[in-house]
């Protein structure tokens, strides 16, 4: 309950895992039927990193500023266009390689990608996250916000009425348990809503149980995982994160040819030393 991620708002995993959420999104636009977005733990939606708390960290100056102006080659700057472009709208008076005053969480992104057929239900414990999140997006439509535990819209929210949908499963791990929770949570949906494509977020750092968590969840045996992996630095550091993960559930075939065209070009961009690193491949599936 103490969480707040305006103090991380536009680091480097939020630059990985909301190039996929856009790539997830505009994947799904290719057919004209209506899908669903289920944003587990959804924060407050938008944020100031003008703000104190984002001041306090800079989290988002080693993210989204090093990637924000680059030069990129011409087929990762397509790719990361619907994302970057989401972010360059909510700057408008932003000058070249000027400071940025607000980044999109999950659900604004989501929301300013979609067309008028697609929903948001969005999640957020926190009475206050989740009170200002329903602000953002008062009279929208679109959008559901419920001040509810993300662990059980797995059960009780899926499938989406429109069958089809991406879940993002993205906890703060504060506590204990996390990643078997993301194992257990991730079996739990999937048995209801095999066909949803699901995006699940976990942190990379010193003592992870990162090998373990792969292993349970290639026990579970559900068709195609995909695994995408970014680190900026050694994790010779006690505390903080090294890196980021994702595991992609019912990707697009697209998607692992993107990402091996993207991560070296955002690992160039965001390394922190010489132990930078990117990996993307199959936990189960196609290889």
């Amino acid at each position: 309950m103490n969480y707040r991620h305006i103090y991380h708002a536009g680091n480097f995993a939020d630059v990985l895992k909301h190039l996929v959420l856009s790539r997830l999104i505009v994947y799904l636009q290719q057919k004209d039927k209506a899908f669903r977005v289920l944003d587990t733990h959804a924060g407050i939606g938008l944020y100031d990193l003008s703000s104190e708390e984002a001041q306090k960290t800079g989290e988002w100056l080693d993210g989204i500023a090093k990637v924000i102006d680059a030069e990129l080659p011409a087929k990762v700057a397509e790719i990361m266009q619907p994302y970057l472009d989401v972010v360059r709208a909510l700057n408008p008076d932003r000058a070249p390689n000027g400071p940025l005053t607000f980044y999109p969480g999950s659900p604004k992104l989501s929301r300013d990608l979609f067309r008028p057929q697609d929903r948001l239900s969005a999640m957020e414990l926190h009475p206050d996250d989740s009170r200002a999140l329903a602000r953002l997006f008062e009279g929208d439509y679109q959008v559901r916000v419920t001040e509810l535990d993300g662990w059980l819209t797995l059960g009780a929210h899926l499938p989406p009425k429109e069958k089809r949908g991406i879940v993002l499963i993205d906890p703060p791990f504060e506590i204990e348990g996390e990643y078997e929770r993301l194992v257990e949570g991730l079996a739990k949906a999937h048995r209801r809503f095999a066909s949803g494509v699901y995006c699940l977020w976990y942190p990379i750092k010193k003592g992870a149980p990162i090998i373990a968590f792969h292993d349970a969840l290639k026990a579970l045996e559900i068709p195609k995982m995909l695994c995408a992996e970014l680190a900026i630095k050694s994790d010779r550091d006690q505390t903080g994160l090294s890196g980021t993960g994702l595991i992609i559930v019912n990707p697009p075939f697209t998607l692992k040819d993107e990402l091996h065209a993207a991560l070296p070009e955002l690992k160039r961009l965001m390394a922190q030393d010489r132990y930078a690193s990117h990996r993307c491949f199959w936990l189960r599936g196609e290889d």
